[in-house]
């Protein structure tokens, strides 16, 4: 059974609630793992007729377990990023070209095509290990914008701030999307004034620097490049999509993705808007793996859809993308 041509065509919030219902049957019965669980909780798609009682399996067990809700191969294996010893996740893609056209999808929508863009990326952290479900999103935006001054830069941040002066003096639109640590290492070495520049950062300092709050963070990274507002990125491992915010930390989700709050103390209690509780992410590009996550972050969801990302549940592992510790 296939969902791909349905999901990304979504134009309201009774068509996702009908495809995240149909998936839920689906992987009800296809993926052994959630199956296992939905069973450990007496939840049967009998049982569930909108999207709030869909039991939400939490990410943990995509370290300990592959879930999967197809038998086709595996095109690619995305892990996690982890300190050296700790288990890492694994997400197991059988369609890769459903991740290209998620992350393809959701640029255009949320930014316009990627072809008009430069994209630059400073990910140190993410180039200097294998498994980045983010390299991959990035190096293929890179390619897809077919301009020939779009690359990776590692250490060389005198460079990419020349390249940066040169397109702003030819008023081309440009991406440079980074990791918190990075940006700030570019912005204390050059004082930008960039008119055409979109500054993504994708959370975290990887242990490079001490974590600071992202008000902090964004209002140093605003000064230094003489931009109005820092942009950030939502994604992880474990996930086929990402959310954006285009400022203030207050992110959006394209069409076929969704947050929810748990409670806190009774996960399986979904809140109503503007509480702050654990991430509940619905993702419908994850149709072969698991749509339905409940994560460690904790945020608040507010009534038209977005969301803020306000921290992590104090055991779990810092790591993934934007995952600020406050």
């Amino acid at each position: 059974m296939t969902f791909k041509d349905d999901i990304f065509n979504i134009k309201s919030d009774a068509d996702f609630e009908v495809f995240a219902l149909d998936i839920f049957k689906f992987q009800f019965k296809n993926n052994k793992v959630y199956r296992s669980f939905c069973d450990l909780l007496y939840k049967h798609p009998s049982d569930v007729t909108q999207v709030s009682e869909i039991p939400f399996l939490p990410i943990q067990f995509f370290k300990s377990h592959n879930v999967l809700s197809t038998t086709s191969s595996i095109d690619k294996t995305f892990t996690s990023s982890g300190t050296t010893g700790s288990i890492t996740s694994k997400h197991l893609v059988s369609d890769i070209k459903l991740y290209e056209e998620s992350y393809l999808k959701a640029f255009k929508h949320f930014y316009g095509p990627i072809e008009d863009y430069v994209v630059l990326a400073l990910l140190p952290s993410y180039l200097e290990r294998d498994g980045s479900s983010l390299i991959y999103m990035v190096n293929d935006l890179i390619e897809k914008s077919n301009q020939a001054e779009s690359g990776f830069y590692l250490n060389n941040i005198e460079e990419l701030a020349n390249t940066l002066k040169s397109l702003e003096a030819k008023k081309q639109k440009t991406l440079l999307i980074g990791v918190s640590f990075a940006l700030l290492d570019l912005v204390e070495a050059h004082q930008l004034n960039l008119e055409h520049t979109t500054i993504m950062e994708t959370g975290g300092m990887k242990g490079r620097r001490k974590e600071i709050i992202r008000q902090e963070l964004h209002q140093i990274l605003q000064f230094g490049f003489g931009v109005p507002n820092i942009h950030s990125e939502y994604g992880m491992t474990e996930l086929l999509s990402q959310a954006y915010s285009k400022g203030q930390g207050v992110f959006e989700c394209p069409p076929w993705m969704k947050i929810l709050t748990r409670d806190t103390e009774d996960a399986l209690t979904i809140q109503s808007p503007n509480k702050t509780g654990g991430i509940n992410v619905i993702d419908l590009a994850n149709v072969n793996s698991c749509s339905f996550i409940a994560t460690q972050d904790l945020g608040k969801v507010y009534d038209n859809g977005h969301f803020e990302i306000i921290g992590r549940f104090d055991n779990s592992d810092i790591r993934g993308c934007n995952l600020m510790a406050l």
